[in-house]
């Protein structure tokens, strides 16, 4: 999956400016970024839903605006708000979606998928009966039911229960061992972790496109050593490379009692990249 130079203005809203990302198969890949810096934008182009004012997009290997209908057949999408029918219930959506991609033994995978999202026992009842969180699980139990081969999910553990969630993690972890690929959205930092790559996304532009460890190592880590009683402290920006030397200071004797290393989270870097980069 790549993007070339992605740029969708929506009026004078610019949401998308210059965007390029390369995703490769089999790989969870995540969006992080603030509200309105332009994931859902991405994620639209992406499934073919919106026409961008500039930039190219593959998926699958195919032009997106080209063979929107051949990429469909083998991607499930996920949005952010739920788009099913609340008059209808989980087994009737997923029937109705199912028989739309021609589902082979269409129940026996049905009830796969609902059992997964832990809706069995509700199959049966009206959708508008469900709090957001089973709503959630609903339409996800949707995007699979086809077995795509790319899924691409805007935010899609929004108001799920922390259980239910490793639950999802585990199963995506599951799909990207059978090649499947992920693409998805997230404000979760815990989640972001679990990415093999991660895109940073701000007023519509990348600001970096790395490994979450990667990028947590553009941090900054703050040492404090306590020697003969008294704390040293300091703050170095390749912890891994500067440890060794700030240790050889103290000649690794015993007057160094203890040390102790914080490193900055992913949240914290991710915070400083999106500080640096500014507003505009």
């Amino acid at each position: 999956m790549e993007i070339q130079g992605l740029s969708k203005s929506y009026g004078t809203i610019r949401a998308l400016d210059d965007a390029s990302l390369l995703v490769a198969p089999a790989q969870v890949f995540g969006l992080v970024g603030p509200n309105g810096s332009g994931k859902s934008t991405i994620i639209k182009a992406l499934c073919g839903i919106l026409k961008p004012d500039s930039g190219s997009v593959r998926v699958l290997g195919l032009e997106a605006d080209r063979n929107r209908h051949a990429i469909r057949e083998r991607l499930g999408y996920m949005p952010q708000t739920p788009s099913l029918y609340d008059d209808l219930s989980p087994a009737e959506n997923l029937r109705f979606f199912g028989g739309g991609f021609r589902v082979p033994d269409l129940d026996t995978r049905l009830r796969s998928v609902l059992e997964f999202v832990r809706l069995w026992d509700r199959r049966n009842d009206p959708l508008y009966t469900f709090s957001g969180g089973m709503r959630q699980r609903a339409s996800l139990a949707c995007a699979l039911m086809h077995d795509p081969e790319l899924l691409i999910l805007d935010e899609p553990t929004a108001g799920v229960d922390p259980a239910l969630r490793q639950n999802f993690w585990d199963h995506f972890a599951e799909l990207r061992s059978r090649g499947r690929t992920i693409f998805l959205s997230t404000n979760q930092m815990d989640e972001a972790l679990r990415c093999d790559r991660i895109a940073i996304l701000l007023n519509g532009k990348i600001l970096v496109t790395e490994t979450p460890e990667a990028i947590r190592s553009r941090g900054k880590a703050h040492i404090t050593l306590d020697v003969n009683g008294g704390q040293t402290s300091m703050e170095v920006g390749d912890y891994e490379k500067e440890l060794p030397r700030i240790l050889a200071e103290y000649g690794l004797g015993p007057q160094v009692n203890r040390i102790s290393i914080r490193r900055q989270s992913l949240e914290e870097v991710i915070l400083d990249l999106i500080e640096e980069a500014g507003p505009g």
